[in-house]
């Protein structure tokens, strides 16, 4: 039986699915507070930096992969207006509730799919931009997946995927203690679940790194690959272009 990582944990690969849906179902109902509480209110910053960088248009199509609770999603049905699509998907339904709620609410009601991203429910080339945020180290296959994404992109379309990385040395020995002390810490005051708060850091350090993940993009048949660091290495935003 072949096995993968949840975290430092050894899993089946046919349950890693299984576990992610468990984390995500324990923490969606407090996952937009513990955001805000946990990076200190940067993923907005971070996420305002990649909507700015996929550069869409009036117009255009956006599937949004791993949405959760649709800060991307909310963004970019914004900026494509009533002429374009954007499209939810997340393998956990609550989670995707939520954000579909949240879309409702603010008077843009797009479609959301429950899916895993390593198959997804869509024609080839459908979309101009795909988008992934703080979801790929949760996939088991992350290549499968980032083969989906190249699939259901048009030529010249672009895939970003903002996740996070490895910091640079001088922040690692504070950011371990912020990851494995004060983190779980706070998923137990805030969330009431400090374990899959001690899951989130741990899938981190198990994510490839921004070089290994930009040869596994180039591997999936994207074209132009590149990535940025951002708040000394805490996340990486990659971006991929598929030209043909």
């Amino acid at each position: 039986m072949s096995q993968t990582y949840f975290g430092f944990q050894q899993v089946a690969e046919h349950d890693k699915a299984r576990h992610v849906r468990r984390v995500f179902d324990s923490v969606a109902r407090r996952y937009d507070v513990m955001n805000d509480v946990m990076s200190l209110g940067l993923h907005r910053v971070w996420k305002a930096l990649a909507v700015a960088q996929a550069q869409a248009r009036e117009g255009q199509d956006v599937l949004d992969v791993a949405s959760g609770t649709g800060d991307l999603a909310l963004a970019f049905a914004k900026r494509v207006g009533p002429s374009g699509r954007v499209v939810m998907t997340d393998i956990n339904a609550q989670m995707l509730q939520r954000g579909r709620d949240r879309m409702i609410n603010a008077g843009y009601p797009v479609p959301a799919v429950v899916c895993d991203a390593e198959h997804l429910p869509f024609l080839d080339q459908s979309f101009d931009r795909v988008t992934v945020a703080f979801g790929l180290r949760n996939m088991t296959h992350k290549d499968l997946a980032l083969a989906e994404m190249h699939r259901v992109l048009r030529p010249r379309g672009k895939l970003l995927i903002l996740e996070f990385s490895e910091v640079i040395a001088p922040l690692r020995p504070l950011y371990d203690q912020y990851s494995f002390r004060i983190l779980p810490w706070l998923g137990e005051k805030i969330a009431k679940d400090a374990q899959s708060y001690q899951y989130l850091a741990e899938s981190i350090r198990m994510h490839p790194g921004p070089e290994a993940l930009k040869e596994m993009m180039h591997s999936a048949g994207f074209d132009v690959v590149r990535f940025e660091r951002i708040s000394g290495g805490v996340v990486a935003l990659h971006q991929g272009i598929r030209l043909h």
